[in-house]
């Protein structure tokens, strides 16, 4: 049985006792029969406790309870402080203002309240990075360094991370070099998935998952990686990445991944994306027509007498008539740089043999 349930069960019987007294108040005026108007709004009130109560009472509560859950803690306890002290504020100035003559004694203090409470909460949130940095800096006991002079790490922004780039394992060397600022931010439901890929009866599925398992426990091991799993979660939604793009536009935040396919529906609805895929082409080695290089041919191509090798990052390159080289490394000068989406290929002619 649903909380749901039982709140509309509990508002269907105290709007039916509100209609039977409306119905008893309702005959006692128009004079007319007590049984009737009695029943009758008894019903009326039912029914609308029945349907009304999940809007009065659980729907807010699931709003809020999604609501405080995209916002971080530091941005709560920012708040909670700016309360506090807007409502210092607002109980020193109750005093002088209740000296004044009516009615300025009796509704400026109220007033003061919500104004001052809302003042403190909006300045506190609004200068929380600053406020915080402050007080890590002045803390008592701690000794000056160079790591205390740098900003930190996080600097209040955080990044998605999808199911595709946890199992991918890249994640975790690319954060370690720092290029990843803020906090890595894991859902539930990316946990889920990919537990759900961790238990499947496949066991290349499996074995994706569990390295993905491993990489997130890597992640939450080092201290010099900001990582949090949160159950924030995107309500009448089942796709994984339909939640992941509705919920990086309500936290204005990236989605770090490698799936081709929620890079495009990312892109079509303004979410920005981070795409390991394309850092790992932007970082490779810029090979100009004419250098040259040393390669290691291992297989033949797919034209007559071509022979492909790879670089140290993964770039293949192909050689024109480098099958007579197989198993054997070769210089060779480079012709033609081609890009494609699945990367970079480079096309290139023997030279003098190593």
């Amino acid at each position: 049985m649903s909380v749901e349930f039982i709140f509309r069960l509990v508002g269907m019987v105290v709007f039916a006792i509100m209609g039977a007294y409306a119905g008893l108040y309702l005959a006692a005026i128009l004079k007319g029969p007590v049984d009737m108007y009695t029943l009758l709004l008894g019903l009326v009130g039912a029914l609308a406790g029945l349907v009304l109560t999940p809007f009065l009472t659980t729907r807010p509560a699931r709003t809020l309870r999604g609501l405080l859950g995209r916002i971080s803690v530091q941005t709560l306890v920012a708040g909670l402080i700016g309360l506090i002290a807007g409502l210092i504020i607002a109980a020193l100035l109750a005093f002088p203002l209740s000296l004044l003559p009516e009615p300025f004694r009796s509704i400026l203090p109220f007033f003061g309240v919500l104004l001052f409470s809302y003042f403190g909460v909006a300045v506190f949130v609004m200068r929380q990075n600053d406020i915080f940095s402050m007080m890590r800096l002045n803390l008592p006991g701690r000794q000056s360094s160079s790591e205390d002079s740098q900003p930190p790490r996080d600097a209040g922004r955080t990044i998605l991370l999808d199911t595709s780039v946890i199992i991918d394992g890249r994640i975790a060397d690319i954060a370690r070099t720092g290029f990843l600022v803020g906090t890595l931010l894991i859902p539930r439901f990316v946990l889920n998935e990919l537990q759900y890929i961790a238990d499947s009866a496949d066991g290349l599925r499996r074995q994706r998952g569990r390295r993905g398992m491993e990489v997130l426990s890597q992640l939450q091991k080092d201290p010099t990686i900001p990582v949090r799993i949160s159950d924030i979660d995107v309500e009448g939604v089942r796709e994984v990445d339909d939640k992941l793009v509705i919920l990086a536009r309500q936290l204005r935040c990236p989605i770090l991944t490698n799936d081709y396919n929620l890079n495009r529906v990312a892109e079509l609805q303004g979410v920005a994306i981070l795409n390991v895929n394309e850092l790992a082409n932007a970082v490779k080695s810029v090979l100009l027509p004419g250098e040259t290089l040393l390669v290691n041919i291992i297989q033949e191509g797919k034209e007559i007498g071509q022979g492909v090798g790879y670089l140290d990052d993964g770039t293949m390159v192909v050689v024109e008539d480098g099958r007579d080289h197989l198993n054997s490394k070769a210089t060779v000068m480079v012709t033609k740089v081609l890009q494609t989406a699945a990367g970079r290929m480079i096309f290139a002619r023997l030279g003098r043999e190593e």
